[in-house]
């Protein structure tokens, strides 16, 4: 099969991680027969620096072309620092979700078992650790309109909206993939306080009685936060809007011992993309030290969802695994003993294939 891919590196150890995938993505074609085509663009910082857009028309065009879109990550410290800057990395990130139409991110939580004492948790809580969350990515708080601040400057403003389809459309992803897994689905919102969060509860209590194989629990933001930490394994897919989800997936992503193992997709009905949740970690851009594990893994997942291709995505797995228990990984998770280069996973991955 011919694949095209386009490589949006992005900033910090961005464009160090995405080789790494890279190299395993080819690797992948080599060992199941492939021809594998990447086509890179720039976009955040980078892009802004070349072009003063962070999401350029020609990126996206890119992006369109492909069959699916590996993202590297985004920020940079001179635009964090600059409250006043009228252009920032992150609205090219909100940008090409909206313009690709992502809008639901899947981010799993697992755990890896010579991993799992690096967890914060106890053993007896995270062993076994196994959830996908399905978070709405182009809705809410963060797009809604109007937003600003008033002439003096001293009140800020900004609108959570919401419509049913929206919901609908997310909350159908979520009912799919749990019945695919231990069929128990929970929607999170706070819908005590929230109009848009009872119009979540609503829209997902009458979608339910279409999935009668699923459990459905309906829990509020602030529970489950507290109940991550208290008892992860009481959840399988769990379902929620924007913003609780960007604090949620963030809170979950540390159970696993390492916010650098973890992948995610941001999917469409047209476009797929696939990113590590991990930010663009500017301390360490070319050091060849960053985690290139979460990327790879997010490769893998591209396999899995963009092109139904559960073998190959599975070998990526194993490897990862593979690497793990021999130790060949880079100095954040090595404890004290020998700590890999980046390029030097990257490269071990690629071979062990």
């Amino acid at each position: 099969m011919e694949m095209n891919i386009a490589l949006l590196p992005g900033d910090g150890i961005g464009p160090e991680v995405i080789a790494q995938a890279v190299k395993v993505v080819r690797a992948v074609g080599k060992k199941f027969g492939h021809t594998i085509n990447f086509e890179e663009a720039p976009v955040g910082a980078a892009a802004i620096d070349q072009t003063g857009n962070p999401y350029p028309d020609t990126t996206h065009e890119v992006c369109l072309r492909a069959d699916a879109v590996l993202f590297g990550a985004i920020g940079d410290p001179k635009y964090d620092n600059d409250p006043k800057a009228k252009v920032r990395p992150e609205q090219g990130l909100l940008e090409m979700r909206k313009k690709l139409g992502l809008f639901a991110n899947v981010r799993p939580t697992f755990t890896f078992p010579s991993l799992i004492h690096k967890s914060p948790l106890k053993l007896e809580r995270v062993e076994g650790v196994d959830f996908v969350f399905f978070r709405e990515l182009t809705g809410g708080i963060y797009f809604g309109e109007p937003r600003g601040r008033n002439e003096q400057g001293t009140k800020a403003f900004d609108t959570n909206v919401y419509t049913k389809e929206e919901i609908t459309r997310l909350a159908r992803m979520g009912f799919e993939a749990a019945q695919k897994r231990r069929k128990l689905l929970t929607c999170v919102d706070k819908a005590n306080v929230l109009a848009t969060s009872r119009l979540w509860r609503e829209t997902v209590q009458e979608l339910a009685p279409e999935y009668p194989d699923v459990k459905v629990e309906y829990e509020f933001v602030d529970a489950v936060a507290m109940r991550l930490i208290q008892w992860p394994k009481a959840y399988d897919v769990l379902i929620t809007e924007n913003l609780f989800g960007d604090i949620l997936t963030d809170e979950a992503s540390v159970i696993s011992g390492s916010m650098g193992l973890m992948p995610s997709a941001s999917v469409g009905t047209e476009n797929k993309l696939f990113e590590p949740i991990h930010g663009s970690y500017p301390q360490a851009a070319g050091k060849d030290i960053a985690n290139p594990l979460a990327t790879v893994l997010s490769a893998a997942m591209m396999f899995e969802y963009a092109f139904d291709m559960k073998a190959e995505a599975q070998a990526i797995s194993d490897v990862v695994n593979k690497s793990l228990a021999e130790g060949i990984v880079t100095e954040d998770i090595a404890e004290g003993a020998k700590a890999y280069k980046t390029s030097e996973v990257g490269d071990w991955l690629a071979e062990n294939l």
